[in-house]
């Protein structure tokens, strides 16, 4: 049975022929007249001129798809990159989201000891209720320029809530970490945050140190712990859980 199915085209079937009839020309003793063996080699130019007409349009729309491919490719990443940030970033600071920031401590003490700062902004409820949100949100992006300014730079940095921050910092040993947060503090408390009151804006810190092979619902428990030690202290103060200090390296 014939196979039913047509073959396809052939993009350069005129200048195959051509070639054919030249090399049938030059092979047939009869047809060494000059005046076929002229016509020959003028069909075969002609057909050799439209096939690289023919090659460079291929080439060119081959290297407008290449580009355009390219550039597809590229917008992919791009969006795959925007998409990837979005998850994992908070949109008002740019710091790492609740969801990211537990992935990475838990990634991290995988591999090493860390220290985790907990920081609430005190008595942020009056700033919102007082002067309404949009100032509150200059408020916790001044908070945040105050972290990135003091924390080591092998830090991160993650909203955990409204108000509330996490930073864990890994191979930093409790006292470090201690020194780093009460750092934050002052920076915070030094802050000019033009309240239309004047009023200044504190934080209270709770701090926790674990060795590697912790998890973040504990470390955070701890340095959370903590945190409220230093809101029933009087606010504005740094305050170190207290399972830390009997398991930090010195």
């Amino acid at each position: 049975m014939e196979n039913s199915a047509a073959a396809p085209p052939d993009l350069f079937d005129a200048e195959h022929r051509t070639l054919q009839a030249a090399q049938a020309a030059f092979a047939d003793p009869a047809a060494t007249a000059a005046p076929v063996c002229h016509q020959a080699l003028g069909d075969l130019l002609a057909g050799y001129e439209r096939l690289l007409r023919e090659t460079r349009r291929l080439v060119r729309r081959s290297d407008r798809a290449e580009r355009e491919m390219n550039e597809l490719n590229q917008r992919l990443q791009d969006l795959a990159r925007e998409l990837e940030y979005r998850a994992t970033h908070d949109p008002l600071t740019s710091v790492l989201n609740r969801a990211a920031i537990i992935d990475r401590v838990n990634h991290l003490f995988g591999r090493h000891d860390l220290a985790l700062i907990v920081l609430d902004i005190d008595h942020f409820k009056r700033v919102n209720d007082s002067f309404g949100h949009p100032v509150g949100d200059r408020v916790i992006v001044g908070v945040v320029q105050c972290l990135k300014a003091a924390v080591p730079p092998h830090s991160q940095i993650g909203r955990v809530g409204g108000e509330e921050f996490t930073v864990m910092l890994p191979t930093q040993d409790f006292r470090h970490a201690v020194e780093a947060a009460e750092a934050v503090r002052q920076a915070i408390e030094a802050h000019e945050f033009c309240l239309p009151d004047g009023s200044r804006i504190t934080a209270s810190f709770g701090v926790s140190w674990a060795r590697c092979g912790g998890n973040f619902g504990d470390a955070y428990a701890l340095a959370d712990e903590a945190l409220y030690m230093a809101k029933r202290g009087g606010r504005n103060r740094v305050a170190q859980a207290r399972a830390a200090l009997q398991t930090s390296v010195a």
